[in-house]
C-alpha cells in the first residue's frame, strides 16, 4: 500500500472547481507537514501549498485567493479545493510531506505521491 495516495484529478473546464484528495497510509498526517506540487507539461515542478501539523496554511502567490487547503485527521486525509480553475493550472498534482512548511510553498519534500491529472480545458 503506497504510503500517500492523491485523487480527484480530472478534466474541467475553466472557472470549474475539483478538489483534491491526499489519503496517507501507514502514518499520522498531521504529524507532519503536507504540501501540493504540480508540474505542466513541459515546465518544471513548482510548490502550490503546504499545510504545517499545527493547520498552518501557506499559499503560492499564483493561487490569488482560488485553493484552500484543509486537514481531516480522522480520514488521515488531506485536501486541496481549487476554485475557479484556469486553463494554466493544467498539471499533475503531487502531494508530498515533509517536516515542516517552508513560508513561500517549494517542492523539497521527503515523500511523495503517485500524482494526480488536472487538466482545465473548455
Amino acid at each position: 500500500q503506497l504510503p500517500l495516495v492523491e485523487s480527484g484529478g480530472g478534466l474541467v473546464q475553466p472557472g470549474g472547481s475539483l478538489r483534491l484528495s491526499c489519503a496517507a497510509s501507514g502514518f499520522p498526517l498531521h504529524y507532519f507537514a503536507t504540501g501540493w506540487v504540480r508540474q505542466a507539461p513541459g515546465k518544471e515542478r513548482e510548490g502550490v501549498a503546504c499545510m504545517s501539523s499545527d493547520g498552518t496554511s501557506y499559499y503560492a502567490d499564483f493561487v490569488e485567493g482560488r485553493f484552500t487547503l484543509s486537514r481531516d485527521n480522522a480520514e488521515n486525509t488531506v485536501y486541496l479545493q481549487m476554485n475557479s480553475l484556469k486553463t494554466d493550472d493544467t498539471a499533475i498534482y503531487y502531494c508530498a510531506t515533509d517536516v515542516s512548511c517552508a513560508r513561500v510553498p517549494g517542492t523539497q519534500y521527503l515523500r511523495y505521491g503517485q500524482g494526480t491529472q488536472v487538466a482545465v480545458s473548455s
